[in-house]
């Protein structure tokens, strides 16, 4: 297994252009696709995920058998969007930054045509284009793909999702017969498949990871609640998640702006990407994002094609995506880069079903979890705040100012300073979320009562003892465990996969978690000793369905 850039064969001025952008080791794709490339001439479908590094596992090896001395075009990469178009062709440019004479060129709609068309004249080694402008540019002879050598299809299965079969199918009857075909692709659809029998000669498929299959480092939750709140919801998640940094996925370029807007009046740092903005309004978004003066990006799947950002903390389906492998490209934008990322789906009754189905196609199955209260969001703001006032430098320009300082608070207590202090960052905080409402509704499942006691007793839920009537002793606790007593039972009708739920809203992983006892008013649940109090401050005084918690250690 190559484990090094340094064993995959590339050039001295490619491998001198990459360890300045700080690639050390090669991903899976990179590591399995660049040396197949170098070394063979056949063609390649590769199955890999959003994010996984794929521009660099068919641009460096492309880079290496350009002849620059030949001005002609010698390799077109097909993608999707101006936003990945731009992507490729920066990525590429700094691949090749000691190559010198290479020509690179980029053409994509909305943008003007005679500025590309004057490009392409000067001369391009490579062609990065969206289907409908090249072909635009082929009609009226401005770009010539007669001697390519290599024509490479990135997320080919959102190029069809997109509409574009027909120019797709134009553009590779054009193309010679001599070239070397690659086909990049998160999913393989049927529609895909036809281009790989169409105009591929005998592909080798290459799959990096599981097939269709979600990105490894990438947990998924959603959040049930009715169709009127869905907005206040995506604003509990937000203020529960202080340091969020995140893409807000919407269906329709209206919905999204929108939903953009409402963010931005009640104080968020957010903005809108899709279809109808200018190409100067989506760069000045899309660069307020990257310098993360936006914390929400709320976006259409098309519009979010191309965004390269690798430190996404969420990405929330506001709504869930018609198709469900898009599903696999908007949470692939979280998780990157050996980092772990959240995926969220805000969903109605009606749709969980699709939850169901996506997971079969991701094949990693989401947890519910309750909508944040009013209480855990404000402790949670509450501790971002004095952690980030516990990280402030201390400079010495404070001190001259101290003698007046100390004189206006000599008066005052600490403690009623400090309450003063965050008062006056909290008030308004504390005032919208006093009279906040419960956004949690019950899930109503009718399951045959074997499939549901199946279903309790699985490997996500943790064992439980018949079930007690009335409260009482929960027995001897196992070795490293305490038990937490808390006011839910089975009056409630809470199973065992709902308290995991909640330990998981406090950050509390399976591992932690033991035997469940369960009571008609009352719930045990064995935690870990280092884990269990700090369970017990989050969940006590919260509120579950409606229900405020009570919760308490048995020592």
């Amino acid at each position: 297994m190559v484990t090094d850039f340094l064993e995959l064969g590339l050039s001295n001025e490619i491998l001198n252009a990459v360890a300045e952008l700080g690639f050390e080791k090669p991903t899976p794709v990179q590591a399995r696709i660049i040396p197949q490339l170098l070394v063979g001439d056949n063609d390649i479908v590769c199955l890999s995920q959003t994010g996984s590094g794929k521009t660099a596992a068919f641009g460096l090896p492309a880079l290496e058998y350009l002849d620059l001395a030949n001005p002609a075009t010698q390799v077109l990469v097909l993608c999707p969007t101006r936003e990945l178009c731009r992507q490729i062709s920066d990525d590429l440019e700094h691949y090749s930054k000691y190559m010198k004479g290479i020509r690179i060129v980029s053409v994509y709609g909305g943008a003007g045509i005679q500025g590309q068309i004057k490009a392409l004249r000067g001369g391009a080694h490579i062609i990065v284009a969206t289907p409908g402008r090249l072909l635009d540019l082929l009609k009226r002879e401005a770009a010539d793909i007669s001697g390519i050598r290599t024509l490479i299809l990135d997320e080919a299965d959102e190029m069809l999702n997109m509409g574009f079969k027909e120019e797709l199918d134009a553009i590779l009857g054009l193309a010679p017969e001599t070239r070397r075909s690659l086909l990049f692709s998160a999913t393989l659809p049927k529609e895909v498949e036809r281009i790989a029998a169409s105009y591929m000669k005998n592909p080798e498929i290459v799959t990096v990871g599981e097939r269709n299959a979600g990105a490894q480092n990438v947990e998924h939750f959603y959040y049930m609640v009715r169709e009127e709140d869905r907005y206040a919801a995506l604003k509990r998640i937000a203020d529960y998640n202080p340091d969020i940094y995140a893409i807000v996925f919407c269906k329709t370029r209206g919905e999204t702006q929108k939903i953009a807007d409402a963010l931005q009046r009640d104080g968020y740092d957010a903005d809108a990407l899709h279809g109808d903005l200018s190409q100067a309004q989506r760069d000045n978004v899309m660069g307020r994002f990257k310098r993360r003066s936006l914390h929400l990006l709320v976006a259409t799947d098309v519009a979010a094609r191309g965004i390269d950002v690798s430190d996404l903390t969420h990405v929330i389906n506001y709504n869930l995506p018609q198709e469900i492998e898009l599903y696999t490209h908007r949470s692939g934008r979280t998780g990157r880069a050996d980092k772990k990322g959240v995926s969220i789906a805000i969903i109605n009754q009606r749709e969980k079903g699709k939850i169901r189905k996506i997971e079969d196609v991701i094949k990693k199955q989401f947890t519910r979890l309750p909508i944040p209260g009013a209480r855990e969001i404000c402790e949670r703001q509450l501790s971002h705040l004095i952690n980030e006032i516990n990280g402030v430098e201390v400079r010495e320009d404070i001190y001259s100012f101290m003698p007046t300082i100390n004189e206006m608070w000599d008066n005052i207590p600490k403690e009623e300073l400090v309450k003063k202090i965050l008062s006056y960052e909290f008030n308004r905080f504390f005032d919208y979320y006093r009279k906040a409402k419960d956004l949690n509704i019950p899930e109503k499942e009718k399951k045959p009562r074997k499939e549901k006691r199946q279903e309790d007793q699985s490997a996500d839920n943790p064992p439980v003892k018949g079930k007690k009537t009335v409260d009482g002793d929960p027995g001897e606790c196992e070795k490293g465990y305490i038990w937490l007593r808390m006011n839910l039972g089975y009056k409630d009708k809470i199973i065992p996969r709902d308290i995991i739920s909640i330990m998981k809203a406090c950050g509390i992983g399976k591992k932690s978690v033991g035997k469940i006892e369960i009571f008609e008013g009352f719930i045990y649940v064995a935690l870990k000793d280092k884990v269990a109090e700090y369970a017990r401050s989050q969940i006590h005084g919260a509120s579950y369905n409606r229900k405020r918690l009570n919760a308490s250690l048995l020592k």
